[in-house]
């Protein structure tokens, strides 16, 4: 098996956040997925993450659970093929109910904009020149 990544995320919704990622192309495992989680597919085989009630995921600590609207650990950054796929997944994400915090920043060998999910959670996605 090669190494993979998956990350898990706290989420208030579990079906609300599925729906949210759905909209946006990625696919869910069934096998590895129930009512308390589900595995989602962000690139197969290699990224995943694991979107985790809030009780679930408190199960896995003892430390508070940081809530992604009001504070923030981390930004998951995804590289995209094109500026061109960029746009399309803010269009994707911003149709599902993501909050764009700002407009996209292009610097010629690099084009790039986020988005918060339902959750707060940070996203941004890049393209970067091949010849960068």
């Amino acid at each position: 098996m090669n190494k993979q990544i998956i990350f898990n995320l706290p989420v208030r919704d579990l079906d609300k956040s599925k729906a949210f990622f759905a909209a946006l192309g990625f696919g869910f495992n069934e096998e590895m997925s129930g009512d308390s989680a589900a595995f989602m597919n962000i690139v197969d085989g290699s990224i995943h993450a694991m979107l985790m009630t809030d009780d679930f995921f408190a199960s896995f600590t003892n430390k508070p659970v940081v809530r992604a609207l009001e504070a923030n650990e981390v930004i998951i950054c995804l590289s995209c093929e094109s500026a061109q796929e960029v746009d399309s997944l803010i269009a994707r994400a911003a149709a599902a109910g993501a909050r764009i915090p700002h407009p996209p920043e292009d610097h010629g060998f690099m084009y790039d904009q986020g988005f918060e999910d339902l959750d707060g959670h940070l996203w941004n996605l890049v393209w970067v020149a091949s010849d960068a």
